[in-house]
C-alpha cells in the first residue's frame, strides 16, 4: 500500500518572526494611539469626564455633556489622528524619495509655502470654502519644496536640504508676517492659525480633509515598490526599470498634497513629519517588513499620530486647562522636533567639516581707503536721508533748528521720534554686522550668523519674555534679558558644536534646532498675552525700530564702542582664529580663550542689537561676505568696512520699511530677511559646486 506524503511550504523562521513582530509592534502602536485618544477625550474646561464621555458615546448622557463630546472633543480627537497620520505619511515619503533622514514639511518650508500662500489669499479679501484653501495651500507648499530640493540636491545624510529650507522658510515667514501687519483685517487670526491647532467645530473640516488624506496615501501606496528602487540608488533603480525622475516628483507631489491637507485643517503642526519616521527608522532596521515603502509609510502616519494626540494630552495635563484652550498643539511638536533636530545634528556625520579658509584677495591701500570713504558717504548719506524723510518730509534747515533747540513743536515732535529710530538703525546694523564677523572667524565657518545660530532667537525669547510679562520694563532691563536668553542658547549650541571641531553644516543645523524652539516660545508666549503686548512684541520682532527712544539706543552705543575698541586691538588673533587649529597654538595664543572671549563678545552684541531693533536677520551674514569681497579677509580692513555695510544695510531696510507704504510701515528685519534669504542660498549653491 503506497503512501502519499503530503508537503506543505516551509516558512522561514526568521521571516515568520519578522512579521510577527511587525505584528506585534503594530498592534502597539495601534493600542497606544487608541488610548491616547481616549484620554484626549476627557480632557478639556469643561466638567466632563471619562463617565460622562463613555454615555455620550453610548447614548446616555445629559443634552450638555454630549453637546461638549461630540461638538468638540471628538472632532479634536480626530483632527489630532488624521493630521498626525498625514504628517507622518507625508514625512516618511519625502525621506525616502530624497534618500534624506532629516527630510520632512518643515525643513522643506512646504508649511511656510502654505503659510504664504494663504496669506496672500486672505489678503484678497475674498472667503474661500476649505477645500480651496486646501488647493491654494497646496501650490504654496509645493512650489516651496521644489525650490529647496533644486538647491540643495539630494543624498543621503546630506544637511543642506536642513539649511535650505529653514532659510527659505525665514524668508516666506518673513513676507507673510509683513501682509500681517499691513492688513491686519484681511489677516485677522492667521498668525494664531499658523502656530497649528486642532480644535475643532464640528466633524465639517475632518469630512472634507479626509479625502484628500486617503488619495495621498493611496498615491503612495502605488509608487512604494518604486519607492523602495530609489533606497539602492538611481543607477541600480534606473537598472531595475524605475522612471527615477518620475518616482521623485510623484513623491514630492503627494507628500505636498497630504501636507496641504494637514495645514488647512489645523495649520502648520510643526515637526511631526520629521519626528515620526525617525520613530518607525530604528524599528525597520530589526524588522524587516517595516523596511517596505508600503508598510512603512502608514507605519509612519500612526507614529504620527501618536506624536500629534500625545503631544495634545501632555500639554493638557502640564498647563491648566483654561490656559491650555489658547496654547496650540503646534508649539508642543515644534519643541519637540527643535530637540530632535539639535539630536540629529550631533550625531550626524558632518563631512563638511570647518570651512576652508578663503583664497587671499590682495588689496591695495588705495583702494581700501577709497572704499572706506565711499561707505562712510553712504552710512552718512543714508542716516541724512532717513532723518529727512518719512511720513512728514523735512529740510536740512529744519534739522539744523532742531538741533539748536530753535524749532516749531510740530517739527520737535517728528524729530524727537525719527532721529532714535535712526540711531537705532544704524547702530543695530553695525553691533549685527561686527558680530557675524567675530562668529564667522572663530568658527572658520562662512554661515554663521547670530540668526542662523539661534543666538538672535536666545535674545528675542529673553526680551519677549519681559515685554509680555513686565510691559513697563526699563531699557537696561529688556537689555539684560535679550543677553541672558541669548547667552543660554549661544551656550547650547557652541558647546555643542564644539565637540566636532565646529563643523560648518553641525553647527548651523544646531543653531536652527535652537532658533526654532525659541521661536515657538515666543509664540507661545505672544498667544498667551494680553492683544496690546502680543502686538507690541509682533512688531518688536520684525524688527522694527518704531517707538525707540534715545535711551533705547545708548546700551546699544556703548557696547559697540567696546566691541569696536576690543576687536581692533586684538584684531591679529582674528586673523589667526580664522586659518586654522594648529597656527595660533603653534604661534602661542591661547585658542580656547581667545575663541570664548570673541563669542562672547558676539553674543553681547547680538543681544544689545535685539533689544535695540527687534529681530534683524541675516545682516551678519551678508555684510561680513561683502566686506571680505571688497577688502580682502585681513581683518583690520573687514571689521570697518563690515561695520558700515552693516549700518548701510539696516537703514536702508528701515528706511525703505517706512517710506514706500506709508503711513504703514514693514520692519527692518522683514526687509533684510527678504535680503538676506537669497544670499544664503547662494552660499549653499556655492558650497554645493565647489
Amino acid at each position: 500500500m503506497a503512501v502519499t506524503a503530503t508537503t506543505t511550504p516551509a516558512v522561514h523562521p526568521s521571516a515568520a518572526a519578522s512579521r510577527a513582530g511587525a505584528a506585534a509592534v503594530t498592534a502597539g502602536l495601534v493600542l497606544l494611539v487608541a488610548a491616547l485618544a481616549v484620554v484626549d477625550l476627557t480632557q478639556g474646561t469643561a466638567a466632563v469626564g471619562a463617565p460622562e464621555v463613555l454615555k455620550a458615546l453610548t447614548g446616555r448622557a445629559d443634552p450638555s455633556d454630549a453637546s461638549v463630546v461630540v461638538a468638540s472633543r471628538l472632532p479634536r480627537a480626530a483632527a489630532g489622528l488624521l493630521v498626525g497620520a498625514v504628517l507622518g505619511m507625508a514625512g516618511a515619503a519625502l525621506q525616502s524619495v530624497s534618500r534624506n533622514v532629516l527630510a520632512s514639511p518643515d525643513t522643506l518650508a512646504v508649511n511656510a509655502g502654505s503659510y504664504l500662500a494663504l496669506g496672500l489669499a486672505a489678503v484678497t479679501g475674498v472667503s474661500l470654502p476649505l477645500l480651496a484653501s486646501s488647493g491654494i495651500a497646496f501650490a504654496g507648499g509645493l512650489a516651496a519644496a521644489a525650490v529647496v530640493l533644486g538647491l540643495s540636491g539630494l543624498g543621503t545624510g546630506t544637511v543642506k536640504l536642513v539649511l535650505a529650507g529653514s532659510a527659505l522658510t525665514l524668508g516666506l515667514t518673513a513676507v507673510t508676517e509683513g501682509l500681517l501687519l499691513l492688513f491686519p483685517q484681511q489677516t485677522e487670526g492667521l498668525y494664531a492659525w499658523n502656530q497649528g491647532s486642532i480644535a475643532q467645530n464640528g466633524f465639517d473640516g475632518v469630512l472634507q480633509v479626509a479625502p484628500l488624506a486617503l488619495a495621498g496615501l493611496l498615491g503612495l501606496l502605488l509608487v512604494a515598490r518604486r519607492v523602495d528602487a530609489l533606497a539602492l540608488g538611481d543607477d541600480a533603480a534606473r537598472g531595475l526599470g524605475v522612471p527615477v525622475r518620475a518616482t521623485r516628483v510623484t513623491g514630492v507631489v503627494l507628500a505636498a498634497l497630504l501636507s496641504a491637507a494637514a495645514v488647512t485643517l489645523a495649520g502648520p503642526i510643526g515637526f511631526v513629519g520629521l519626528c515620526a519616521p525617525a520613530l518607525v527608522r530604528p524599528l525597520a532596521r530589526r524588522i524587516r517588513p517595516l523596511a517596505r515603502a508600503r508598510a512603512r509609510i502608514p507605519f509612519a502616519g500612526l507614529a504620527g499620530a501618536a506624536l500629534v494626540l500625545g503631544s495634545d494630552v501632555a500639554l493638557r495635563a502640564l498647563v491648566p486647562a483654561d490656559v491650555a484652550v489658547a496654547v496650540p498643539t503646534g508649539v508642543a511638536t515644534s519643541l519637540l522636533g527643535a530637540a530632535f533636530l539639535i539630536v540629529a545634528a550631533t550625531r550626524l556625520r558632518d563631512t563638511a567639516g570647518p570651512a576652508a579658509p578663503e583664497q587671499l584677495r590682495l588689496r591695495s591701500r588705495a583702494v581700501f581707503l577709497t572704499g572706506t570713504a565711499v561707505l562712510v558717504a553712504l552710512v552718512v548719506g543714508l542716516g541724512i536721508a532717513s532723518v529727512l524723510l518719512g511720513d512728514a518730509k523735512l529740510l536740512l534747515g529744519d534739522v539744523l533748528n532742531w538741533a539748536q533747540g530753535r524749532a516749531p513743536q510740530s517739527i520737535d515732535f517728528v524729530l524727537d521720534t525719527r532721529v532714535p529710530r535712526v540711531l537705532a538703525a544704524l547702530l543695530a546694523g553695525a553691533a549685527l554686522a561686527l558680530a557675524g564677523t567675530l562668529a564667522q572667524a572663530v568658527t572658520r565657518n562662512p554661515l554663521a550668523e547670530p540668526s542662523t545660530l539661534g543666538v538672535s532667537g536666545g535674545a528675542s525669547l529673553g526680551a519677549v519674555l519681559l515685554v509680555t510679562t513686565v510691559p513697563a520694563a526699563a531699557t537696561w532691563s529688556v537689555a539684560g534679558a535679550a543677553f541672558a536668553g541669548a547667552a543660554l542658547s549661544s551656550v547650547v549650541v557652541f558647546g555643542l558644536a564644539a565637540r566636532g571641531g565646529f563643523g560648518q553644516n553641525r553647527l548651523v543645523l544646531v543653531g536652527l534646532g535652537v532658533a526654532t524652539g525659541t521661536a515657538a516660545l515666543v509664540s507661545l508666549l505672544i498667544v498667551l498675552t494680553d492683544p496690546f503686548n502680543a502686538t507690541k512684541a509682533l512688531t518688536w520682532l520684525s524688527g522694527s525700530t518704531y517707538g525707540r527712544t534715545l535711551p533705547d539706543v545708548v546700551p546699544l552705543a556703548a557696547v559697540l564702542a567696546a566691541g569696536l575698541l576690543v576687536t581692533t586691538l586684538r584684531r591679529t588673533e582674528l586673523d589667526l582664529l580664522s586659518l586654522d587649529e594648529d597656527t595660533p597654538r603653534l604661534l602661542g595664543l591661547g585658542l580656547p580663550r581667545a575663541r570664548l572671549g570673541f563669542l562672547a563678545l558676539s553674543v553681547l552684541l547680538t543681544a544689545t542689537a535685539v533689544a535695540a531693533a527687534g529681530t534683524v536677520g541675516f545682516v551678519g551674514l551678508v555684510a561680513p561676505h561683502a566686506a571680505r569681497a571688497l577688502v580682502g579677509r585681513r581683518h583690520h580692513r573687514v571689521l570697518p568696512a563690515a561695520v558700515l555695510l552693516g549700518s548701510a544695510l539696516v537703514c536702508t531696510a528701515d528706511l525703505v520699511g517706512r517710506t514706500v507704504i506709508a503711513p504703514a510701515q514693514l520692519g527692518a528685519g522683514l526687509m533684510t530677511a527678504v535680503i538676506g534669504t537669497p544670499y544664503f542660498l547662494h552660499l549653499l549653491m556655492r558650497g554645493r559646486r565647489q
